[in-house]
């Protein structure tokens, strides 16, 4: 026998209802509300009481429940973060300087531009802003200026545009007047 969603009307176990949970929030891909979860298993909200706690206390290898409020999101273990981090390319720090960021923005709005460019627009030397960008892939050479000394010119990359959550240079906001 089945009940109005088609579910089986069968009282499931703890642990077998704490697997259908995990299955739940793996496939929702963020975080879901508690009543969301319960709609999608053919149960009431309370009866996923004690399957939540069962998750808390003993997670996924590897993994952690967050519960924010009445919603709920299966995350990957702060243990495990070096290696999630390796996997997605993120093992370098997120976090750019001041100059770097300066830096970042005068190639983007200006590219393809030399270290002389920038350091016109800047007013100080950004050797050491365009060294970071460029070892974290938000910058590339991408050819040499025909003039004198050949210096190199340089442009933002795909990882820029990922960084950013733009798919074109288009996306960018427009600089004010």
């Amino acid at each position: 026998m089945a009940d109005d969603l088609g579910f089986p009307s069968v009282d499931y176990p703890i642990r077998e209802l704490a697997g259908h949970l995990v299955a739940v929030l793996f496939v929702s891909g963020g975080p879901l509300r508690l009543e969301e979860a319960a709609k999608a298993m053919g149960v009431s909200a309370a009866a996923l009481h004690e399957p939540l706690q069962l998750l808390r206390e003993e997670p996924p290898l590897g993994l952690m429940l967050l519960r924010h409020g009445d919603e709920l999101e299966l995350v990957s273990h702060p243990r495990s973060a070096a290696y999630v981090q390796a996997l997605l390319g993120l093992d370098r720090p997120v976090r750019l300087s001041r100059a770097a960021l300066e830096t970042l923005a005068i190639v983007a709005y200006r590219q393809s531009v030399t270290r002389g460019d920038v350091e016109n627009v800047r007013g100080v030397n950004s050797d050491s802003a365009v060294t970071t960008l460029l070892n974290r892939g938000l910058i590339a050479e991408v050819g040499r200026k025909e003039t004198v000394g050949r210096p190199s010119l340089y442009s933002t990359t795909p990882e820029f545009l990922q960084h950013l959550g733009i798919d074109s240079l288009g996306a960018m906001p427009s600089l004010p007047e």
